[in-house]
């Protein structure tokens, strides 16, 4: 089974998704960031499209090790929502989700997230900006529910380079804690960071830890390695 369903039994999210594209012939170095002095604003937001696709590169932060290479590509929208289809490379599994227009997940798979999951985007976007998240995470095949509550903040505008190129984006850290509606002494919390870049409407990178008592349990990172249209 795919791995952004075993995150979703804990209201989390990795992208994966079937490789479309090969990566791009100028492949740059590792991920490297680097803050902008005086950043020019990034370009306006693009609206998806059907066949807009973004391949990653998944790596376990505490093993170093690259575990797959992931895509999403968008297979279907209306004026509130966007469809998206899921797989690895290597894996023939797939699996679909369901957005609203800002990037927030509303369902995975059995998984839906009421009124949606928090992470996606608020625009318009600019330094200093916060909102809160909160939601119900509920799995009706296994009869699970979670309470999500925490926040997010835009803390930076920045340049990324990536073997998919360098975007100019915004840096968006999102904090929440998860809890069983059944158990409410389960919690686990949940530092999601996020470079958006509004050019390619879709992150560049996101850096994913969740810790339980205070111990980390997941460390990991997505990278954007290609994306494209039909």
């Amino acid at each position: 089974m795919l791995r952004c369903v075993f995150l979703a039994t804990i209201g989390l999210l990795a992208v994966a998704g079937p490789l479309s594209a090969q990566p791009a012939k100028d492949a740059g170095p590792a991920s490297a960031l680097a803050p902008v002095e005086s950043p020019a604003s990034p370009d306006a937001m693009e609206e998806a499209q059907l066949g807009d696709h973004w391949t990653y590169e998944y790596r376990d932060e505490v093993s170093g090790e690259v575990k797959s290479t992931e895509t999403s590509i968008v297979t279907d929208m209306t004026e509130s929502e966007i469809s998206v289809r899921l797989g690895q490379l290597g894996n023939s599994n797939t699996g679909y989700l369901t957005y609203d227009r800002s990037w927030n997940l509303k369902s995975n798979g059995a998984w839906k997230y009421n009124p949606n999951d928090g992470t996606g985007v608020r625009m318009p976007l600019v330094a200093g900006k916060t909102w809160t998240v909160q939601s119900t995470d509920f799995n009706s095949e296994k009869g699970l529910s979670f309470r999500r509550k925490g926040s997010s903040k835009v803390v930076a505008q920045e340049s990324l380079t990536t073997r998919a190129g360098t975007f100019d984006t915004y840096k968006i850290e999102t904090t929440y804690s998860v809890r069983s509606s059944n158990d409410p002494t389960r919690k686990v919390q949940i530092l999601r960071q996020m470079w958006y870049a509004p050019v390619i409407n879709h992150w560049v990178k996101r850096v994913f830890t969740s810790r339980t008592d205070g111990h980390v349990r997941e460390n990991s990172t997505i990278e954007l390695v290609e994306y494209g249209r039909r």
